[in-house]
């Protein structure tokens, strides 16, 4: 997952009501309530049944550093899903998302003006349906690019353009260097 997609999960958490389990075998104790038994997590983590029984009773309470990325992802994938829902479907049809970035962008525009893309620092609110249109992507395996194209049509329509005021011949936006991206429900 690149940096919108981490974004995105990131912004999202911030509306859990609780921590997420942080030790090994409270996310392995988790994960196994969650899919119902030792072995489904075995597969899903790539590891031994024996080695999750282990981590489950405490018996074993540092996982390696690659387990432990798997696990702590695979543990806030499923943390609080009705609250995830509940952020999604309030950004998505009455708050909008705020995104901050600090990127190159270069923009598509007529002859006659210039296109040289540069560094930018923005913080700007975006409505809600690209919100809706960001997480709808997300759902549906957008690839880094696709969430990236509708970030940047956001900022042509609301930024740039300031909702047809300006700019209206302006043709494509586009990230094209990303050195910060945030987001915020």
């Amino acid at each position: 997952m690149g940096k919108f997609g981490e974004g995105l999960d990131q912004a999202v958490e911030k509306a859990f009501t609780r921590p997420a389990p942080k030790s090994a075998g409270a996310q392995m104790r988790y994960l196994v309530r969650q899919l119902g038994g030792t072995k489904a997590v075995a597969q899903m983590l790539r590891i031994s049944q024996r080695t999750v029984e282990r981590y489950v009773k405490d018996q074993i309470k540092k996982p390696r550093p690659d387990l432990a990325a798997r696990l702590e992802r695979e543990v806030k994938g499923r943390w609080q899903p009705q609250v995830r829902a509940r952020a999604k479907a309030k950004a998505a049809t009455t708050g909008g998302i705020v995104i901050d970035a600090r990127a190159r962008m270069g923009y598509t525009a007529p002859i006659g003006s210039t296109d040289q893309d540069r560094i930018r620092h923005l913080t700007v609110a975006l409505p809600p349906h690209f919100a809706a249109r960001l997480f709808d992507a997300q759902e549906h395996g957008a690839s880094e690019a696709r969430l990236q194209e509708i970030a940047a049509d956001g900022l042509k329509e609301v930024y740039f353009q300031d909702g047809g005021r300006r700019a209206g011949s302006l043709e494509e936006v586009r990230f094209t260097d990303v050195e910060h991206i945030e987001f915020d429900l």
